[in-house]
């Protein structure tokens, strides 16, 4: 991807910055340059950007249940938060900040040391002229005096005080980083996607997990449920719930946090009290599949049953229903319960294993 040109700046370097990325830092640090610089900010303290770092891999770890790396600090200091503290993986970005402001946690402090070691001196690595690879042996301190003397840099340290080292942004930098943030934000992008598909070469929909997750656009798919309401009792597959028109939410079988699309055969309607206690879970495929499959086949039958039903079906297909030879698997007329249950089985059995296998957990409602 070529940068937009400049005549005063390096930018053959700038495009060489994640050229050596064996973990995801300098991908993050320089996203967090990108936010600091856009918002205004020339002087940014260390622990502003970890902070920024830890909150932009938040949903990545917590909510979507990404590898980072098999020893990557960033994502242990998310997992940790997380662990001792009642955030939610959907949580606000505003609320992870503010917490890691206020945070004294002893363990978290020293994860934010952890990723000031390297990334903050060695992303500019590009630019820099007759540094040797023993050069990088010595101290924070001496380091960053050492780097501070070359010339044409994106940023130069402050007074070196740990987490509250300053990076100043040189002023023409700051204002190409202005001008082309939206230009940088997709490189930064396409960097992340490459990076985080090769460290979860199984996981779907990777561009779709590099930030919060978004309200799902499931309109048709809620009228189409409310439609067969109408025609018949349905009971959601959790509690046991007879479900009523007006209070239907629909649940995403494998979660979306894992599957990333919105198919027909993964959605089905429960109550909103139970979507939300279910949340990103995986439901206990033993006690839940077989009511998910005999909920689905009712639908499927009232599908060739009901000319209304068929025609809504139509128009939730259109955009629900993306790939051809699953709509023919499982939704051509003449289908036996065993038949439909076992055709939906091979299709959502090793989507759930194989979220199973990324971290996501088992659920089990309990009234």
């Amino acid at each position: 991807m070529r940068l937009p040109d400049s005549e005063q700046l390096n930018i053959a370097s700038l495009s060489r910055l994640f050229d050596n990325k064996s973990e995801c830092y300098k991908l993050f640090w320089f996203q967090a340059i990108l936010n600091h610089v856009c918002n205004g900010q020339q002087d940014i303290s260390f622990e502003e950007l970890i902070d920024d770092m830890i909150v932009n891999a938040w949903y990545m770890v917590t909510e979507y249940h990404l590898n980072l790396g098999p020893k990557d600090t960033l994502e242990k200091v998310v997992n940790h938060i997380s662990s001792i503290t009642t955030l939610l993986p959907s949580a606000k970005q505003q609320e992870v900040l503010e917490w890691l402001k206020d945070s004294t946690d002893p363990i978290v402090i020293k994860y934010k040391r952890d990723l000031t070691l390297n990334v903050p001196y060695r992303l500019q690595a590009p630019f820099f002229v007759g540094f040797r690879s023993d050069t990088w042996n010595c101290g924070s301190k001496q380091l960053s005096e050492k780097i501070n003397e070359q010339n044409s840099l994106m940023y130069y340290f402050d007074t070196f005080a740990g987490v509250n080292t300053k990076i100043h942004i040189v002023s023409d930098w700051m204002e190409y980083l202005q001008k082309n943030q939206e230009i940088l934000r997709g490189w930064i992008q396409y960097n992340m996607i490459l990076y985080l598909q090769r460290r979860n070469p199984s996981v779907p929909g990777i561009s779709d997990k590099l930030y919060p997750p978004q309200e799902r656009k499931l309109e048709k798919v809620k009228n189409y449920w409310r439609l067969l309401l109408s025609l018949s009792p349905i009971h959601e597959i959790y509690g046991d719930n007879l479900l009523e028109s007006d209070s239907i939410s629909i649940d995403h079988f494998v979660p979306w946090s894992y599957v990333a699309h919105d198919e027909f055969w993964n959605l089905h309607p429960t109550t909103r009290a139970i979507n939300s206690r279910k949340s990103n879970h995986l439901p206990d495929w033993s006690i839940y599949f077989p009511r998910f499959a005999e909920l689905e086949y009712q639908s499927y039958q009232m599908i060739w049953k009901y000319n209304l039903v068929h025609s809504e079906f139509c128009k939730c297909a259109r955009e629900h229903l993306n790939n051809p030879e699953i709509r023919h698997r499982l939704y051509r007329k003449g289908l036996s319960v065993d038949e439909f249950t076992e055709q939906l089985k091979e299709v959502v059995y090793p989507i759930y294993l194989s979220a199973e296998t990324c971290g996501f957990r088992s659920w089990e409602y309990k009234a």
